[in-house]
């Protein structure tokens, strides 16, 4: 289906041209403009596509950029009830405040309640316009609005500000304005690691911060949290701010602790900066040791086959190297690997696999492991087809450099990804297709020691679990069939097997008729075991199952349509009560009475 999308569609003038490339008034940012003769937008008709290099508007009108957002209806009804202005009072926020904030009252239905209820309303503005509300009951009951944009609470603050704060909710964003910190934001959706609503403001709202102070809770929701800003927005930036015992945060230290604005400027004054200079004290990592303690040591994410579940746990910051005869199935197995750990957690991956070339093949087979169909019209239907696309345009990430495939190159590349798209995965297919530049003096041993090495501290720095496939050079036969390889039996070094985290090998088994997955090593105990996974493989898809003594029992269900994940709150859903609302706040805090 041809997309009949013009630049009209995105309120963008051409005047009838046809091609070439103009510059012309951005329809977002050009009334809020000063300087009202600057045509910030580029247009180049040709390519269909249109960029501001004022805000951040841009975009194709062949392939939309952005979701199609539902925007609320600014009703500019800031006039509250004494009881809710009493209760915001009671938490030391005046009236003044929540004027300049918008904050607004009135009736919602809250599907936790069933019904309509009286609520306080936190609006939510980009560029003064209005695109996300979140509700809240008295009884702590939230929601956003439906099908509408998630962006970060207050982020038209931070523009052009040297330094930001951010915080994890609402109130703590509102304790910072009484306080005079203005430049504050909230992240929209409570802790988590999940910062996919950050991505378009990286460059515009970020890449100019001088210092940016991390005000998250010390629970393990919040310090989560706090590691992927560290992550996304460099450690360098990024200053801690801690509320001392029996605090978990800015309201707290405001109000109950007694210490009003000179407690909480003072925290800000004392904020610590992130340590990267290698030297550790136990107080710096004490609230990460405080919550293993009372938490325990924890598996990590499952793919959802069981038979390698009960072997095997993924976490980041770890390297994974895969071998496996070739032809055998290695990079098939990892895709499905990356593939379910991105629906079920939502890890973006980053690639440099030259082997799968061209790419849109490699595109190809994965959009088949995602719908459960074959990857032709005759199967798979339009929609399913630009459902899957479009999925991965926002989750999947390709290196290809033009000028070299060195480590360096490819490190620096997946550094900006990380930074700029947070990809929380990166995939080296295969170690051999890189441009290994080797040292006088080192013996292959010694550099594949150092290659590794940097690997691992790759993926320490910036949290990403790293897959390197190696391929083996000492395959030997017995009665006629290859044995299972093993990371001894890569080319160059034991280290294969020693530096590794995990350590896996795919091996086809054509007389059992099944994928036998050998997880040889697991370097933590609470991570999984050692042992083997039999799977079959499906043809038509390109999808594992688990093996079944021949039977088979393949999987053609589109993945994208089943929700094996929690999309955010940007949700007319109802919210479990884990004790702890979506902001990572503790419930005894007070209801307002309204």
């Amino acid at each position: 289906m041809e997309n009949t999308m013009t630049f009209e569609d995105f309120g963008i003038k051409t005047f009838g041209r046809t091609s070439g490339t103009m510059k012309v008034y951005c329809p977002k940012c050009h009334s809020k403009r000063t300087d009202k003769s600057d045509k910030s937008l580029s247009v180049d008709i040709d390519e269909g596509v249109f960029n501001c290099h004022y805000c951040d508007f841009h975009g194709s009108i062949k392939s939309k950029p952005y979701k199609i957002y539902t925007k609320p209806e600014w009703k500019n009804n800031t006039e509250l009830s004494e009881k809710l202005v009493k209760w915001f009072e009671g938490r030391g926020i005046n009236q003044s405040t929540l004027i300049k904030m918008k904050i607004t009252e009135g009736m919602e239905y809250m599907p936790q309640h069933q019904k309509e209820v009286n609520t306080v309303q936190f609006n939510y503005f980009h560029n003064g316009e209005l695109l996300n509300i979140k509700f809240r009951s008295a009884k702590k009951a939230f929601k956003l609005c439906k099908d509408a944009e998630l962006i970060p609470y207050n982020v038209d603050a931070i523009f052009g500000q040297k330094e930001c704060i951010i915080c994890e909710g609402e109130i703590d964003c509102l304790t910072y304005v009484q306080c005079g910190f203005d430049n504050t934001i909230s992240v929209p959706n409570g802790a988590g690691n999940n910062l996919e609503y950050l991505d378009r403001f990286i460059e515009s709202h970020f890449e100019d911060k001088e210092t940016i102070y991390l005000a998250t809770d010390t629970d393990t929701k919040g310090l989560e949290l706090r590691a992927e800003l560290v992550r996304r927005l460099g450690a360098d930036k990024c200053k801690i701010i801690t509320y001392g015992e029996g605090c978990k945060d800015a309201n707290e230290l405001m109000n109950k602790i007694g210490g009003g604005f000179v407690a909480v400027r003072d925290s800000i004054a004392n904020a610590k900066d992130v340590k990267v200079d290698g030297i550790f004290e136990i107080a710096d990592l004490e609230d990460e040791l405080n919550n293993l303690y009372l938490e325990g040591l924890k598996h990590g994410e499952y793919i959802g086959l069981h038979c390698v579940d009960q072997l095997i746990s993924w976490v980041t910051g770890r390297v994974c190297i895969i071998t496996g005869i070739p032809s055998h199935g290695k990079s098939e197995l990892l895709d499905e690997i990356i593939y379910r750990l991105n629906l079920n957690v939502k890890w973006k991956v980053a690639y440099f696999s030259p082997e799968n070339h061209p790419k849109q093949w490699h595109i190809a087979k994965i959009i088949s492991k995602l719908t459960g169909k074959s990857f032709s019209k005759q199967y798979l239907s339009q929609s399913e087809y630009e459902q899957a696309r479009e999925y991965m345009k926002d989750n999947y990430f390709f290196i290809d450099p033009e000028d070299s495939s060195d480590l360096d190159t490819i490190l620096e590349k997946a550094k900006f990804l990380v930074k700029r798209k947070g990809i929380k995965m990166l995939v080296i297919d295969p170690y051999n297709k890189l441009e290994h530049n080797m040292e006088n003096g080192l013996n292959e041993t010694q550099y594949i020691s150092k290659f590794l090495d940097r690997l691992t501290m790759f993926a320490k720095q910036n949290d990403v679990l790293l897959f390197l496939v190696a391929h083996p050079y000492k395959m030997k036969k017995e009665n006629g069939r290859f044995e299972v390889p093993n990371l001894y039996s890569i080319s160059g070094s034991a280290h294969f097997y020693n530096k590794a985290d995990y350590g896996l090998s795919v091996y086809r088994n054509d007389e059992a008729g099944n994928v036998e997955v050998h997880i040889q090593k697991v370097k933590f105990k609470h991570l999984g075991n050692t042992g083997v996974a039999y799977l079959q493989y499906n043809l038509v898809n390109g999808r594992y199952v688990e093996f079944n003594n021949g039977e088979s029992n393949w999987d053609t269900n589109n993945h994208l349509n089943i929700k094996l994940f929690n999309e955010s709150l940007n949700q007319d859903t109802v919210q479990p009560n884990l004790g702890f609302d979506t902001e990572g706040q503790n419930i005894d805090d007070g209801d307002f009475p309204i």
